[in-house]
């Protein structure tokens, strides 16, 4: 049976029993934090575990893509060298939230994997938890197992927690006997760390509720969640017992072999081969969710999971980039049940190129320091960790592909020294952080949230409401009754048609009124969820808790802000379908003036595809498409098509926008048409991170001003050169030419000087023992030119020592030379480094010829007299 066939059979069997088919969520879990990829099939439903999110199903079944490279789930260094770690698999789960249990969960699983499956159950027995007598007595007497076929366990292997609080509950796992002729023992005995027992199935029970104290109370609705490796199924029917040798992986070795022009089979390439298949799953499929490499986070982990494939591919004798034509044999495996393959296929081959061909330039020189470095070493030695981190440092190899390389000649490495350098590294970078600009929630938003309920949001359809003041702040950040004149403070009512900033979108400003009173809001912030604070200063009158207020947003304010927002939509569109699906928004600012889009992209966008995503927006724009809203859930609304953005948090009911080909999950607010932005020019693209770039633009009234504001800058420019405005190119090309000319010219003539210099500064030669010296102060000297000086001079003297410094504007710059028969004595270098301290800076160099400088002018006759003493003591 296939591995396909096997998923079919799977989703099929509980779609029969009543459960919705969920598809895979994206291996970047959304809304939460606590993961850095999706590890199992249950961390899509985690918030409907906890009770935080309903849906309209209460049975699912899925097949979830997980990844196991980081963090506590590391399964990395076994990777390839045993039969059944990988970085990437498939985790087959049904799931109840609430409905059925233990009576049903069991029989479920027992029938699919003897009569869909057709295992023998004479070849599988299943464990539960020492004190789950249910479980015992449903696999004894429901099932009908023998006892010796139903192991009790008594350790957390079969008692799960979502963590140290919250939901919990024992679990039952299925095993299948490989038989007596594979090492080990049953689960729960001393050889259960054999081959012979194979987990292929766990059943977790989510019964309790933990308290902190560590008492567990029964949960009202108690749930079930099952997770059975694909893959380990996929070899035990193919009959296989280890997961490389099944359908699922044979193609990729097999295409890996054949680039390699090795035998597939062969021992010595059996390890890399298998790295190379699963590795090349992990990384596609991690492109193709839009994490891209870089050196932190989620980016860091694609980045060294990448380049050990690399390096796997070198012990192959693959020196040059190759990792990325095998993608093409992946997507024709996998992408009929993951779609995403094919739709991503030219962004996930084009950036692992890119990143390959980046490696490959630095592979050769670290692996050449590391055979230096290991080359007195032996078995049982230690890497210094000095080593490792240069090679982490210089050359990009992350530590675990050091220990891969070094793991088959039993060399260690010195991770205390390591991290020694690591944690200076990171204190020096902690040092030079100027903070990440979030602000911590201050405690009295929370209480306020808590105690007044939720502020009511009427903006999308109004700028001017009533309201009731429900709480005041001071400028002290103190909660209030009243506010007095002239006082500056926060005012929260119970509704309000002012935006909070959130999303990137900065608040709306306004004024609040009543009878005598007139409150100005300069800026409105959204600290928590539904709750919306207008900050201000009270010009007129009182304010007190309970008031009626007039509300007023500032229309041409909104109005500035809201097409600004409504471009990004129409810009992230234009950027995904110009370069790739792999572009996610990442962040953006959104202001009256201007807009600022943060972005993956793997490189810096050029000229042609700037212009080409710009006019896509502005074509857009001209359709006057309307805007068109709808609320419906999270999982509604991606389903319809909708872009989700990673990061953000989203509630049970969400905001889904449309415009024209654009649609998004969004909260903030727009414009009625498209053709209301009027316009938009973009300003500026550039990297802001590895992996990362930001672009800025203007629409509708602020593009008009920019395109104004050029003209100008033309015409003036213009005016200038005493030409018309399409004939400045030209002039300016002009000007450059004539410019080059008087360079060369002046350089014609600095070099006449310099000789003129040279001879003047022969005549001042000391003889000090028979040794030409000449040490001395250049002031209003070219610092650019003082080494052509130096060659100049010792060429003309022979053998000499000469030394200058030259003061200018708050620096200093040195040179020593020192002829070639001289530098058995004195060296340049130690020169250097004796005077270069004094002036408060460095340098060094060669024996012959050295240069520094500092920043201490006032200190140059000091360090000239320090370097003139040195060199009489040495050659005296």
């Amino acid at each position: 049976m296939t591995g396909d066939e096997i998923r079919k059979r799977f989703v099929a069997f509980f779609e029969r029993e009543g459960h919705t088919p969920v598809a895979s969520s994206s291996l970047v879990p959304q809304n939460d934090p606590t993961l850095l990829f999706t590890n199992a099939g249950m961390n899509q439903f985690k918030a409907l575990f906890l009770g935080q999110e309903h849906r309209e199903y209460k049975r699912a079944v899925s097949s979830q893509k997980c990844v196991r490279a980081g963090g506590k789930h590391n399964d990395l260094e076994n990777v390839g060298r045993t039969a059944r770690h990988h970085t990437f698999f498939e985790m087959l789960g049904n799931f109840s939230f609430g409905d059925y249990f233990k009576a049903e969960a069991i029989p479920y699983a027992w029938e699919f994997v003897t009569q869909e499956l057709a295992l023998p159950a004479e070849r599988l027995l299943v464990t539960v938890y020492a004190e789950d007598d249910e479980a015992y007595e449903i696999w004894r007497h429901i099932v009908g197992l023998p006892a010796e076929k139903v192991i009790r366990i008594d350790t957390n292997d079969n008692f799960w927690s979502m963590g140290p609080t919250g939901p919990c509950g024992p679990c039952s796992e299925i095993f299948y006997d490989y038989g007596p002729e594979v090492a080990g023992g049953p689960p729960g005995s001393a050889e259960q760390e054999g081959d012979r027992f194979v987990e292929i199935w766990n059943l977790v029970f989510m019964q309790f509720d933990r308290a902190e104290d560590g008492t567990m109370t029964p949960l009202p609705n108690p749930c079930i969640d099952t997770g059975a490796g694909l893959e380990r199924i996929a070899s035990i029917l193919q009959g296989k017992t280890n997961n490389y040798d099944t359908d699922l992986f044979q193609p990729l070795i097999q295409a890996a072999a054949q680039a390699a022009q090795t035998d597939p089979n062969d021992p010595q390439s059996l390890v890399s081969l298998r790295v190379i298949a699963d590795h090349l799953r992990s990384v596609s499929f991690l492109i193709a969710d839009g994490v891209l490499p870089s050196n932190e986070g989620r980016g860091y982990v694609l980045r060294r999971i990448m380049r050990r494939a690399m390096r796997h591919g070198r012990l192959l004798g693959l020196t040059q980039p190759f990792l990325y034509k095998l993608v093409p044999v992946l997507v024709k495996l996998m992408s009929h049940f993951f779609p995403e393959l094919a739709a991503q296929e030219k962004s996930i081959t084009l950036m692992i190129e890119i990143e390959e061909k980046r490696f490959v330039t630095t592979l050769g020189s670290g692996l050449k320091l590391l055979e230096e470095a290991v080359a007195p070493l032996s078995s049982g030695d230690t890497l210094v960790g000095s080593t490792v981190f240069s090679l982490y440092d210089t050359y990009g190899f992350p530590v675990d592909l050091t220990a891969d390389i070094l793991k088959d000649r039993g060399i260690n490495l010195d991770m205390d020294g390591f991290d020694a350098l690591m944690t200076q590294q990171r204190l020096r970078a902690r040092a030079a952080w100027s903070g990440s600009g979030d602000e911590k929630v201050a405690e009295i938003y929370q209480d306020l949230r808590e105690k007044k309920g939720a502020v009511e949001f009427l903006g999308y359809s109004t700028l001017r409401a009533q309201g009731r003041i429900v709480a005041i702040i001071n400028q002290a950040g103190e909660s209030v009754n009243t506010l007095p004149q002239g006082s500056a403070g926060q005012i929260i009512t119970n509704q309000t048609p002012f935006y909070g900033e959130s999303g990137g979108q900065v608040g709306d400003k306004g004024v609040v009124l009543a009878k005598g009173v007139r409150f100005e809001v300069d800026k409105t912030t959204k600290p928590v969820a539904d709750l919306v604070v207008l900050h201000g200063k009270l010009v007129s009158g009182a304010l007190a808790v309970g008031q009626e207020v007039a509300q007023e947003v500032d229309g041409e304010n909104r109005r500035a802000v809201s097409l600004h927002h409504s471009a990004t939509h129409y810009l992230h569109h234009a950027l995904r379908t110009v370069l790739g699906e792999h572009v996610k928004q990442a962040g953006s600012l959104v202001t009256p003036e201007r807009l600022r889009f943060d972005f993956s992209h793997y490189q810096a966008v050029t000229a042609e595809e700037l212009a080409k995503v710009e006019a896509m927006v502005n074509a857009g724009l001209l359709l006057n498409s309307p805007q068109e809203t709808v609320v419906m859930t999270p999982e509604e609304a991606v389903e319809a098509g909708a872009m989700a953005l990673f990061g953000e948090k989203y509630g049970e009911q969400v905001r889904v926008v449309r415009m024209g080909e654009t649609m998004e999950l969004c909260g903030g607010t727009h414009v009625s048409r498209s053709g209301d932005i009027g316009l938009l020019r973009i300003l500026s693209e550039s990297a802001i991170a590895a992996g990362m770039r930001r672009i800025e633009a203007v629409c509708g009234p602020m593009a008009r001003k920019s395109y104004l504001e050029d003209v100008a800058l033309l015409k003036n420019s213009a005016q200038l050169m005493k030409i018309g405005p399409a004939d400045v190119v030209d002039g300016v090309q002009r000007l450059l030419t004539r410019q080059k000319e008087l360079e060369r010219e002046l350089e014609k003539a600095q070099s006449a000087l310099s000789g003129n210099l040279v001879n003047e500064l022969a005549l001042q030669v000391e003889q000090i023992n028979g040794t030409p010296l000449l040490v001395q102060r250049l002031d209003g000297a070219d610092p650019k030119g003082l080494r052509e000086l130096v060659d100049r001079l010792l060429n003309k003297l022979g053998s000499a020592v000469v030394f200058f410094g030259i003061p200018t504007e708050g620096k200093v710059s040195l040179v020593a030379g020192v002829s070639k028969d001289l530098t058995s004595r004195i060296k340049a270098g130690d020169l250097i480094r004796l005077a270069a301290p004094l002036v408060g800076g460095k340098g060094g160099g060669r024996p012959d010829l050295a240069q520094g400088g500092g920043s201490k002018p006032e200190q140059l006759n000091e360090a000239l007299a320090a370097v003139k003493k040195e060199i009489e003591e040495s050659v005296s």
